[in-house]
């Protein structure tokens, strides 16, 4: 009925698509008669004037005006003539007219297609930042639980958070303890009747589920060349130690202690659940590659996985998870550096600790298990060293470390050699590692902030050789057999770096910059090449040869090996295997790389330097616990040994050198002061 019969005039159009005055048209419209006479005059809408009639007398067809309104496109500021604010708003199109389903989504399609683009990409973009994501420890109270002189290590919280054990040397020798949180009083539970309980490699102490027990990690000598490690527990309230996991290195409960996850201390950490009974004799869900070792099991709050630390001891490693049944196991970090203590705030929340790549730290650690972005909650020089949260996950107890590590010398006489006879060695440095004797001369590496620099003392007088800015020197400087030369590896900006300079620190060049080197390096006897070890793509060291002409470098040992030493006269150099459990034998070859016979040697974990005594018929090397060691010498032809030092437990050794002419030790000896802090995190 809207449209026009074909061939009619206006005049002749349907009464009801006809407007005979301004008024109507106004109505039709939604407009006052100004507004629509003005349209009509500057905008070409469609009226028309009787013939007959004044000009005032107009009509107009509905028809018209609605395909006129569909075709107009009416700005704002176009609504005057002057361009201006208009008076009056823009018209708005009869209700017929307004736009047709296909118009209306013509329109809204593309705005919408563009308002879901941008929120994906800034959802896309909150996630890869993290923008919403909080610090867990941001409004926790820390409250420190001890003050001794001394070190404080491996602290554990119980479950219900009321209980804290921790290992002290406050009486002397290293014994675990415990104490109610607030009550001021600290119970020494073994009294020194555990033999060793130091390895910073695991997690050496725990609760039982009800908090009745302390566990602890034991080391004993079985009275062969071997070891016997196990979990004993100790009475809460005091009591006779006693074992409660035998064989066994590290394990975890359950959330409700229905479940047990533990490994054992064999090649490759082998990790075994178990339903309710303390030992499965059925096969590992997991075992870490040749060479490799996994540590901190952990359970999930909800049993779905079992979180636990993975790689190169000591410092290329990673929290890698797994679920209970076994399986491929998918990896959560990628630190490649010192990482440990792992625990769970709550489902995703995980929190550890973890060096930077300059090998500073370790410090507090946190990332969402599911994003997989980490993020470091500590500034500052705080070190940490051991972390452990209650079973909400909102009391969380924290070793807070700071060492000093200082040089000494000590004469190499018949009988073994006593504190009192070393004397310390006065540096113009803070710190002083790594000790290396040249003829006439020592070399260290010292610390100053995040830059670690070699120094030379010679005659008195100490001089700087080489820094370089975010540089970590690890494994200690080599001097070559003649004494001109001084081969190093750094690692700098995630990269490892084999250095040579002259003596005096000139003409620093590097000779290696493609492989992953670990360890010490070492001078073959000809001063033509350097013996480092360098890992491989799953991370087991090799030995490999690096010619100092700039040739490329060349695999020379095949099998697990680190930490070079060449008899002084070129026939073979011995070198360290893995670690198996806390020890780890020393092996090696001719020149030639073909097995080289040596008397059985088998050492514990915590230091591997190796040193020729003049000749080469005698090896010095480091014995005792992981803590505490003393200087042993082997003659390699008959097997016999000699104690060379006797040293008080407090007397640390990390590193030493022989001099030249094998009358002098230079020994590394580091104190080590920590606290034990709890941290409380306000409920959610």
């Amino acid at each position: 009925m809207g449209e026009p019969l074909p061939g009619a005039s206006p005049s002749e159009r349907p009464s009801e698509d006809r407007l005979d005055s301004w008024k109507e048209i106004a109505t039709c419209l939604g407009r006052d008669v100004t507004t629509v006479q003005r349209w009509e005059k500057r905008e070409g809408m469609p009226v028309h004037r009787h013939q007959h009639d004044r000009m005032g007398s107009v009509y107009a067809s509905r028809a018209e005006l609605d395909a006129w309104a569909r075709g107009r496109n009416l700005r704002a500021a176009q609504e005057s003539g002057n361009n201006g604010p208009s008076p009056n708003p823009p018209a708005q199109p009869p209700r017929s007219t307004i736009s047709t389903p296909r118009t209306r989504w013509t329109s809204v399609l593309p705005l919408a297609l563009v308002g879901a683009a941008l929120a994906i990409g800034a959802g896309l973009w909150f996630q890869r930042t993290e923008y919403f994501w909080r610090n867990p420890i941001a409004d926790a109270r820390f409250q420190t639980v001890t003050d001794f002189d001394g070190a404080e290590q491996a602290a554990a919280v119980s479950r219900d958070g009321h209980l804290v054990a921790f290992l002290s040397d406050r009486d002397g020798q290293t014994d675990v303890w415990v104490t109610q949180v607030g009550s001021g009083q600290f119970h020494n539970l073994t009294r020194g009747s555990a033999p060793e309980l130091v390895n910073p490699s695991i997690r050496t102490l725990g609760f039982s589920p009800d908090g009745s027990f302390v566990t602890f990690w034991v080391r004993k000598q079985d009275g062969s060349s071997g070891t016997d490690i196990s979990v004993w527990a100790v009475p809460t309230l005091g009591g006779q130690p006693r074992p409660y996991l035998e064989g066994v290195a590290e394990f975890d409960w359950s959330h409700d202690g229905s479940r047990l996850a533990y490994h054992t201390p064999g090649p490759g950490d082998p990790l075994f659940v178990s339903n309710g009974d303390r030992r499965s004799e059925g096969r590992p869900i997991f075992t870490a590659p040749d060479g490799l070792h996994g540590h901190f099991p952990l359970w999930a709050p909800d049993m779905a996985f079992i979180y636990f630390v993975q790689g190169s001891l000591p410092d290329k490693l990673d929290i890698w998870r797994i679920k209970p049944a076994g399986g491929t196991p998918e990896r959560i970090t990628s630190h490649n550096g010192l990482v440990s203590h792992p625990i769970l705030l709550d489902r995703r929340t995980l929190m550890y600790l973890a060096s930077d790549p300059d090998g500073s730290g370790p410090w507090l650690y946190s990332i969402d298990v599911e994003r997989r972005i980490p993020h470091r909650l500590t500034s500052g020089l705080d070190r940490y060293t051991s972390l452990a949260a209650s079973a909400d996950g909102r009391r969380l107890v924290v070793t807070l470390a700071s060492s000093k590590r200082t040089l000494w010398r000590l004469p190499i006489a018949d009988s073994p050699g006593e504190v009192s006879a070393a004397a310390r060695i006065s540096l113009t440095t803070s710190t002083g590692f790594s000790p290396r004797l040249g003829p006439n001369y020592l070399l260290y590496v010292s610390a100053t902030g995040a830059s670690e620099s070699i120094w030379k003392l010679a005659n008195g007088a100490g001089t700087e050789l080489w820094i370089g800015p975010g540089a970590q020197v690890f494994g200690g400087p080599a001097i070559s057999p003649d004494g001109r030369y001084i081969a190093f590896s750094v690692r700098q900006h995630g990269q490892t770096l084999l250095y040579v300079m002259q003596a005096d620190g000139t003409n620093a060049r590097i000779v290696a910059d493609s492989l992953d080197l670990q360890g010490a390096p070492a001078w073959a006897p000809d001063g033509q090449s350097i013996t480092s070890a360098a890992a491989d793509d799953h991370g087991v060291p090799h030995l490999f040869r690096v010619p100092v002409d700039g040739r490329s470098p060349a695999l020379f040992v095949q099998e697990y090996s680190v930490d070079p030493a060449w008899a002084p006269d070129g026939r073979f150099v011995v070198y360290s295997g893995p670690d198996v459990g806390t020890t780890f034998s020393v092996k090696a070859v001719t020149a030639e790389a073909t097995a080289h016979p040596l008397p059985a040697l088998t050492l514990t974990r915590g230091a591997r330097h190796l040193a020729f005594l003049p000749g080469g018929r005698a090896l010095v090397l480091l014995r005792g616990e992981i803590q505490h060691k003393n200087l042993w010498l082997v003659n390699l032809e008959t097997g016999a040994e000699r104690q060379l030092t006797n040293l008080t437990p407090d007397f640390d050794i990390r590193d030493f050198d022989i001099s030249p002419d094998g009358r002098e030790v230079v020994l590394e000896r580091e104190q080590e002061r920590s606290d034990v802090v709890l941290l409380d995190l306000p409920r959610p």
